[in-house]
Formats: structure tokens, C-alpha cells, sequence
């Protein structure tokens, strides 16, 4: 298929699934265009300056949305949106799922199994947290247990932690991942439609629109406990499990693994698609700005908006520049394997396949253009080595960085 045969399909089939803006797809063509206007940096379209390219690792995967790893081994866990994880070893597919969820979740758009995290202390406790939608299309967050066989999990071994009403079929965000401090961190979207009716991204009153922060080492039997430390654990009125809020539907945020600062992709509603950042010295409580802004612009109202107190992004791109219309966040490269990649940023787009590299230069972050992968870039993913890959969301595969 060509490379425009290929964005058709995104068109026609896949973007309900993340952004749910199929309708600002059909505005304009998908072009590289000269420069693309960021705050505080600028994203070159031009040739890239980098000797990368992807080297295939396996295929056969099923709209693969997630990758990581269990911080033990070097085999990588895939999360297919259709409710099965996935491992990949020594590259070859294993073919009997680590867990399949199929028959208890909702898919379709945006919903179905959308992440998976293994406990830092999985080796000790074989515990994992996945977060997927149910049958009537609401959010879990469940804990499970690995069985006796290294690569199945026990279905047996299912608890909820938390489970919270989805207005809208979109807008799920869905990310999981532990932060250096041990804690659970959940990115959820602000329950969908489009320009958050609810104004949820706002309100402290519900968990959409957030990034959650949840103590899941709990001695006493309960699913989970608020760190103590939450910003807003004694505010009157306020879901103590926000850590951050003002987001719209932050797809794939990542720690870095040699500082603890915090990267999150935040999918925009018509005209940007933005990056936040959380410093590992943060103690919490930052808004990102949805839906009083769109990045660093006026959304609602369109002008004269009050910003006080808003976090901005540290990088953003326009629809208008051909870029892409979708972004997917990904990960700071601390491998060893890519020279060329150390210590930036690497993100991309689910529409164009554009990706990017992103440093920081002593005062903003300036970021380069890597490719067009040509690919439906669902997800980034990290080996137990820092080892950097990403997911193609249509043809099912997934690919390693490489240095040429």
C-alpha cells in the first residue's frame, strides 16, 4: 500500500481511535511543510540530521497500543487493544497471550485494554496493573498476578482498584506507568465528545482530565491509598487522587529514567498538539491549561483567556503546518545503542508518522526531525536496557531504533 493508501486507512478506520478529530483530517492534505512553530523551540521538517532508522522485530500483532517491559528479562509485553497482552522473545511472537481480557472489556474507537505496568518489585511480587474499559465502556484499573509460568498471568488473580463512569466512548487516555517514588500514576482523558463539554479538564471534582497518583502497597487490604503527599489530599471538595489536572487526553507519558522528570503528550482538539513537562522535583498540582487552552493558545474563551497559574507546554506543534494531528509521546533515550539519540526526547504522530528528537539546550527544548516513518505510530516503548521501539497501530508490527 502507499504511503498515502496508508493514511487513508488511519482515516478511514483507526483515528476514532485516539484523537477523535476524523473530521479536522479531511481539512487538509498531510504534508511535510519548511518549519512548524513551537513554544519556546522549533520542530525542522526538513531532512533529518540523524542516522536512525527501524529495524523490524516482529509482526502479527493486533492494533498494538502499548509496549514495556517487566524490568527483569528482555522480553517485551505488548498490549493489543483488543484485550490481549502480548510477549515478544528474542523476537520472535510467543503465541499464547500473557493475558487475555477480551471477553470483559469494551472496544471500538478509542476504548478496549489500553496499558499495562509491572510493580518495581515484580520479580518479588509478580504483581501488574492494567487499565482498559469495561462492558458499559467505564474505566478500570485492575491489578493481576503472574502464574507459576513465567508467561501467562493467573486470570484468577483479577482485583479492581478503581473504576470510574466515561461519559463518552473517547477521550480514555489510558496510560499507566510507576514513577521513581514507587507510586502508580494513571493519565485518564476528560471523558470525551469534543471541547470537553463537561469541563472536566477543569474540575477537581472528578478524575478525568488528570494525571492520578495512587499508593498501591497497602497493608491493610484496600485496593489502593492517596500518598499523603497528593496536593490536594486535604482540599474539601477535591478528588485527593489528582497528582495534576487540565488535560485533555494525554496520550503516553514516560519518566525519565536518569532524572525522574516527567514528559506527557496531551492530543489536541483542532489546532495543536502539545508536550508537558513535570520537573522529578514537582510536588504536584500543576494545571496544563485544557480547555481554557489548546498548548499555549486561547480555547475557550478564544481570546483573552486567563492563564494565570497554567503550566505551558514545553513543545507544540500546529495542525496547520502539516506536521501531524495526533500526537504520540514517547520516551528520553538512556540506552546505549543509538549514540546519536542520547538524552532526547523522542515522540511522534499517529496520523503522519513524523517523529521528532527533543533536547534541552540550558533554557527551552528545541527539536529535531528524525523521519517519516510512514507508520501509524500508536505507541513508543522501552526495553529493560532503555533500548528505545515503537508500535505500528495498523500493520501490527514492532520495530526497534537503530543507528545506522
Amino acid at each position: 500500500m502507499s504511503r498515502n493508501g496508508v493514511r487513508s486507512s488511519v482515516y478511514n478506520a483507526t483515528m476514532m481511535f485516539k484523537a477523535g478529530i476524523l473530521k479536522h483530517l479531511l481539512m487538509m492534505p498531510l504534508t511535510k511543510l519548511g518549519l512548524v512553530v513551537l513554544l519556546a523551540s522549533v520542530i525542522s521538517a526538513c531532512s533529518s540530521t540523524e542516522a536512525i532508522s527501524l529495524q523490524l522485530v516482529t509482526e502479527g500483532l493486533e492494533q498494538p497500543v502499548a509496549v514495556t517491559h517487566n524490568g527483569i528479562d528482555e522480553r517485551m509485553f505488548v498490549v493489543e487493544q483488543r484485550g490481549r497482552i502480548r510477549i515478544v522473545e528474542a523476537g520472535q511472537l510467543l503465541q499464547t497471550p500473557f493475558l487475555d481480557v477480551s471477553s470483559i472489556i469494551s472496544t471500538g474507537g478509542e476504548r478496549g485494554l489500553l496499558s499495562l505496568a509491572f510493580h518495581p518489585n515484580y520479580d518479588a511480587n509478580g504483581r501488574f496493573f492494567v487499565n482498559y474499559t469495561d462492558r458499559a465502556g467505564n474505566t478500570v484499573i485492575a491489578e493481576y498476578r503472574v502464574s507459576d509460568d513465567a508467561n501467562v498471568a493467573n486470570p484468577d488473580s483479577a482485583r479492581a482498584l478503581l473504576t470510574f463512569e466515561q461519559p463518552f466512548s473517547n477521550h480514555n487516555g489510558g496510560q499507566l506507568a510507576f514513577g521513581p517514588d514507587g507510586y502508580l500514576y494513571i493519565g485518564t482523558g476528560d471523558g470525551g465528545a469534543a471541547d470537553d463539554p463537561l469541563n472536566a479538564g477543569q474540575d477537581l471534582t472528578t478524575l478525568l482530565g488528570k494525571l492520578l497518583r495512587i499508593d498501591v502497597d497497602t497493608d491493610d487490604g484496600a485496593a489502593y491509598r492517596v500518598p499523603a503527599d497528593n496536593p490536594f489530599v486535604n482540599t474539601k471538595d477535591v478528588r485527593p487522587e489528582i497528582w495534576a489536572y487540565g488535560l485533555r487526553n494525554p496520550w503516553r507519558f514516560s519518566f525519565d529514567t536518569a532524572t525522574g522528570d516527567l514528559f506527557m503528550a496531551d492530543v489536541g482538539q483542532n489546532a495543536f498538539e502539545e508536550v508537558n513537562f513535570q520537573p522529578a522535583s514537582s510536588t504536584g498540582g500543576e494545571n496544563y491549561g485544557w480547555r481554557i487552552s489548546e498548548g499555549a493558545h486561547c480555547f475557550n474563551p478564544s481570546e483573552g483567556c486567563d492563564t494565570n497559574g497554567q503550566t505551558l507546554p514545553i513543545l507544540e506543534y500546529s495542525h496547520r503546518s502539516g506536521a501531524g494531528r495526533s500526537i504520540t509521546g514517547g520516551y528520553r533515550y538512556r540506552g546505549r545503542e543509538v549514540a546519536s539519540l542520547d538524552g532526547a526526547y523522542v515522540f511522534g504522530d499517529f496520523v503522519s508518522g513524523n517523529m521528532w528528537a527533543a533536547r534541552f539546550d540550558g533554557s527551552a527544548w528545541a527539536s529535531t526531525y528524525l523521519m517519516d516513518s510512514s507508520l501509524a505510530i500508536a505507541t513508543f516503548g522501552q526495553d529493560a536496557a532503555g533500548e528505545l521501539y515503537v508500535a505500528d497501530y495498523n500493520a501490527g508490527r514492532l520495530y526497534k531504533f537503530i543507528e545506522e
